[in-house]
């Protein structure tokens, strides 16, 4: 550096020394009003638009595709170039020696100049990993095929409803619905075994969450429970058996007090005096809670499906099962306690078969087949109508 460049910098230090800004107090305040800012920003993110919710890692998912967040995205790029033996050059060796570079940089180029158009090696440096870094991004977001969009509860009330979705399913053929165990009956391998409640204080109040899990998890081999969590080779994901866990704990325990909206959720709705039951309002909630873990794809159930309208209606070896305004049904007969013979001599045992539904939701399933089984609420709602309106048509006097 020559003394005329010398004289030129301190005249302008000087300069801006007169000028009065000192590094206490002003470049702090700025300093912090920028910080403030940013906080504000990430705060208003954080409110508005929030995180994407995923559902917990499972690392037994092979269908999952895993990503680092947006400023990770390069390196996740690069590595797809040094498959297998190679990974180490693109994950260590590479971003090691840029990383090295770019600490060294002051030291290699000792360019006494600030202006960019006299700090060519300098800037070519970093423009070169800066594009790099660009480039690398952009090919992640254009060729990373995009997550499967998996519904995650977002609120412990949807988790709750989710977890008694899953233990009607996974569940209820064993414990019961409401947790109150008994004898196993219908369940290949557990014929007869007697179950103790799992809805009882001695239970919710002896089992923390954790234990809950690993037992949901892991099963209980030597009492025949299978294990249901995909890391012993079941069913279900970490985040299923959370919700599953959360539904025992806010139903049960007496401790816990189940929100408003997860009750009103799970809620089956009564039927009014005059109410022309529906399969989407009222038989879907009962089917769903009492019926489906016994009646779905691949128990043994005469092949009677519970899961939709059409296989309440058509499915099964014994079909039809119910008809409309058919009293003798045989699923009527059955929810009622009455055994019923099939066309070839066996016996259908009585449905439930450990304990029989409430007389509330026998007379939900009467009324709906005798009414002609309709699907939607507006079906029912449009019957309903036709019948008040016939009895006001008799009464109206012919002129």
């Amino acid at each position: 550096m020559n003394e005329e460049y010398k004289k030129k910098v301190h005249k302008k230090y000087e300069k801006s020394l007169r000028k009065g800004e000192r590094f206490w107090p002003d470049s702090i305040y700025k300093d912090l009003l920028v910080s403030f800012a940013i906080f504000l920003l990430l705060v208003g993110l954080a409110t508005f638009i929030g995180v994407k919710p995923e559902p917990k890692v499972d690392p037994n998912d092979a269908a999952y595709v895993p990503r680092p967040e947006w400023y990770f995205l390069f390196l996740f790029q690069f590595l797809k170039y040094f498959p297998g033996s190679l990974e180490w050059v693109g994950a260590a060796l590479i971003p090691g020696v840029a990383v090295l570079s770019l600490i060294l940089l002051p030291f290699l180029d000792k360019n006494p100049y600030r202006h960019y158009s006299k700090r060519k090696v300098a800037i070519t440096v970093m423009s070169l990993i800066v594009v790099g870094i660009v480039a690398l991004t952009g090919v992640a977001v254009a060729t990373t095929p995009p997550q499967e969009e998996v519904a995650v509860a977002g609120s412990i009330s949807e988790q709750i409803v989710q977890g008694q979705d899953l233990y009607s399913v996974y569940c209820v053929e064993c414990h019961g619905a409401e947790g109150e165990g008994g004898i196993i009956q219908g369940v290949e391998g557990l014929e007869g075994v007697e179950l103790k409640p799992i809805s009882s204080q001695d239970e919710m109040y002896t089992r923390n969450d954790g234990s809950l899990f690993d037992i949901i998890s892991y099963g209980q081999p030597n009492l025949g429970m299978p294990p249901f969590g995909t890391s012993f080779g079941g069913e279900l994901p970490p985040g299923d058996i959370d919700a599953l866990v959360a539904f025992m704990r806010y139903t049960w325990d007496d401790r816990a007090e189940l929100p408003p909206e997860a009750a009103q959720a799970s809620a089956i709705p009564a039927l009014g005096p005059d109410e022309v039951p529906s399969y989407e309002v009222h038989i879907q909630a009962i089917s769903k809670r009492y019926c489906v873990s016994c009646h779905r794809t691949g128990k043994k159930n005469n092949n009677y499906l519970m899961g939709t309208y059409e296989d309440i209606v058509s499915s099964g070896d014994n079909a039809p099962v119910v008809v409309a305004g058919d009293a003798n049904s045989i699923l009527l007969q059955v929810i009622q306690r009455h055994a019923v013979t099939d066309a070839n001599g066996n016996e259908i045992g009585v449905m439930p078969p450990t304990k029989e539904l409430k007389p509330e939701y026998v007379d939900m399933f009467v009324r709906w087949v005798m009414a002609g089984m309709p699907e939607t609420a507006d079906d029912a709602a449009a019957l309903a109508t036709t019948a008040t309106a016939a009895p006001e048509a008799e009464a109206t006097p012919t002129p």
